[in-house]
């Protein structure tokens, strides 16, 4: 029953992936960090959203962050002015869902002999897709895109760990960065 109280979807999945295989929980509990410690940059992202919010709603607010409510408040930011009671209301849905989602895979779950047959080994993709796609705002987004894509690739082959995902997504934003100053 402690999958109720862990709100990581990514991190879970690894965790669950890896206890299928013979490894110890140090490398569990290092993967599931370092995949986690992409929050830290989600949340710096919404810095802004945050200035004239208190420590503790702030806390309270981080925690229902997905990646999911994340992208869907940095494009409604573009459209008009939000406030953290947006991210909070997503974040909230993302969680309530995430939690009957689990109590049904918990009491249900044995009956799926295999999810590939109703395409839910896709989904988690499929849902990472949409939301690098809904990210894109220019053509001047596809070459860090790209190139942070084909570093994941390439340092998924080499590392043993989840790690590759956090170096890919530092080298992508030093490399944006880096081009927007050199533009400027």
């Amino acid at each position: 029953m402690y999958e109720y109280f862990y709100f990581a979807g990514s991190a879970q999945f690894v965790i669950v992936d890896m206890l299928t295989t013979p490894i110890n929980i140090v490398a569990i509990v290092s993967s599931a960090l370092l995949i986690n410690l992409r929050y830290f940059l989600i949340t710096a992202s919404l810095n802004t959203l945050f200035k004239d919010t208190s420590l503790k709603n702030r806390f309270f607010i981080i925690h229902f962050v997905t990646d999911e409510s994340w992208a869907v408040t940095i494009n409604r930011q573009k459209q008009k002015e939000v406030t953290t009671y947006f991210l909070l209301g997503g974040g909230l849905c993302i969680f309530i869902t995430w939690f009957l989602g689990t109590t049904l895979g918990y009491f249900f779950g044995e009956f799926i002999s295999n999810p590939k047959v109703f395409g839910l080994d896709f989904a988690f993709l499929a849902l990472f897709t949409a939301i690098v796609t809904s990210m894109y705002k220019s053509k001047d987004d596809f070459l860090p895109f790209l190139l942070t894509a084909i570093i994941a690739i390439i340092l998924e082959y080499y590392l043993n760990n989840m790690f590759y995902i956090i170096l890919s997504a530092i080298f992508g934003s030093l490399f944006y960065v880096w081009r927007k100053n050199a533009r400027e």
